[in-house]
């Protein structure tokens, strides 16, 4: 069976956005940060391996920072301890091997010059100064007013900074150099920045395979999922759940491979979701509702944005719908629905009913037996894959728990403490 084929940039490109979309005053900032970077770098002569190092943890630098609350924080320079999410971000990172040097940057983008022991022939210096740049220019920006008529502010609060010692010299010049080109500042404030940074970035011709794209979204589901304790392994049980289903359905290898990653992918579009709804414990009034029901879609249209990724968005971005047309965002009835989104769409609400959330426990077997009988017999989800999630529930079971066991160790082991 053929492999699918990924573009790299579109890809970084995409899933960084995707963090940036819960809150105007954060939109863009990864990108923002990451073609500040990538100028900085031209300008200083850096090519090959180390830009695109350096582009790459710009593009993906505040991953750590988990829920849309604390990016608000960041950004307004706010946080009680900036230095958490640089310490999460690298632990996230590091999980992916080709990642580890990137993790390292991460780790250290907001280091001062000043407690630097090495000067800029060390790369991770050099890297982490100019991701350190980068953000503090791009939160500089005031976003109701006219790029051009705030350049010159902005350049002076680079050289204060350089005077500080919290930036070296010689990169606060490079950013000097190139920020007094006007199609600098436009650009960066472009509504088509994505599309610049494909264009522009150095991997605008570099693809990678599915095993590539596994690690991926297993570090963006684990992302998913830490936002919150009461989350802390549903994408997980999901992803092990649906994966499960499609081997009992005789899907083919690459297709059960596909199905996981469309399960550590599905509730990407949680990030945009504030933390003071997830972990509300009492019923979503209907404004809340409103905003929980677009996760889903940013989900399909993160994906979907990915070339080579149209059945992994269908599968992951309708685990909402229902046969009868009530689900959302799509409002999607039968054919409409193929068959791995059904399995997504089982495979979600079993592991939420086995789990504890803010409003209640996590639900005895016979219950969740109940819960999901009574919507197949309602023509919500396919009776056909529930009958067969129950004529398999010790080996699904025992599988998710297994799995989920392992993510809430490295959550607690690693993330929290």
């Amino acid at each position: 069976m053929k492999q699918h084929i990924v573009n790299l940039g579109n890809l970084l490109i995409t899933l960084s956005e995707t963090m940036d979309l819960s809150n105007p005053l954060v939109y863009q900032h990864q990108h923002r940060t990451a073609y500040i970077a990538l100028e900085i770098s031209k300008n200083a002569g850096i090519t090959g391996k180390q830009l695109e190092s350096i582009f790459t943890a710009a593009l993906l630098h505040d991953i750590g920072a988990l829920t849309v609350e604390e990016k608000i924080l960041l950004h307004n320079n706010e946080s009680e301890n900036e230095e958490l999410h640089t310490i999460r971000g690298a632990i996230l990172l590091s999980q992916i091997p080709w990642l580890k040097d990137i993790s390292e940057i991460v780790r250290f983008h907001h280091r001062d010059w000043k407690d630097w022991n090495e000067g800029l022939e060390n790369p991770l210096v050099l890297s982490s100064q100019i991701v350190y740049l980068s953000d503090q220019v791009e939160r500089l920006i005031d976003r109701n007013r006219y790029i051009l008529h705030q350049t010159d502010d902005i350049t002076e609060a680079v050289r204060k900074l350089q005077k500080e010692n919290k930036v070296c010299e010689k990169l606060a010049a490079h950013f000097i150099d190139i920020s007094k080109k006007e199609a600098f500042w436009l650009n960066l404030v472009s509504p088509s920045l994505s599309s610049i940074l494909l264009h522009n970035g150095p991997f605008n011709s570099v693809f990678i395979d599915m095993h590539d794209i596994m690690l991926i979204s297993g570090m963006y589901r684990d992302l998913i999922d830490f936002k919150s304790p009461y989350t802390a392994t549903h994408t997980t049980g999901v992803a092990e759940c649906a994966s499960k289903l499609a081997e009992f359905l005789g899907f083919a290898e690459l297709d059960i491979r596909d199905m996981k990653i469309a399960g550590n992918f599905h509730d990407i579009g949680k990030l945009l979701i504030p933390n003071s709804i997830i972990e509300k414990p009492g019923k979503l009034t209907d404004r809340e509702y409103a905003i929980m029901r677009c996760h889903s879609y940013y989900t399909y249209r993160t994906l979907n944005s990915v070339g080579g990724l149209q059945k992994i968005a269908e599968w992951a971005g309708y685990h909402h719908e229902r046969l009868d047309g009530s689900g959302y965002p799509f409002r999607y009835s039968g054919d409409e629905i193929g068959t791995g989104a059904r399995v997504m769409a089982v495979a979600d609400i079993f592991t939420a009913l086995l789990e504890d959330r803010p409003y209640r426990k996590g639900m005895e077997t016979n219950q969740i037996y109940k819960t999901i009988k009574s919507m197949a017999d309602n023509n919500k989800l396919d009776r056909k894959i529930t009958e067969l999630l129950f004529d398999n529930f010790d080996a699904v079971y025992t599988h998710v728990r297994e799995k989920q066991a392992a993510a809430k160790h490295f959550y607690d082991k690693t993330l929290v403490a």
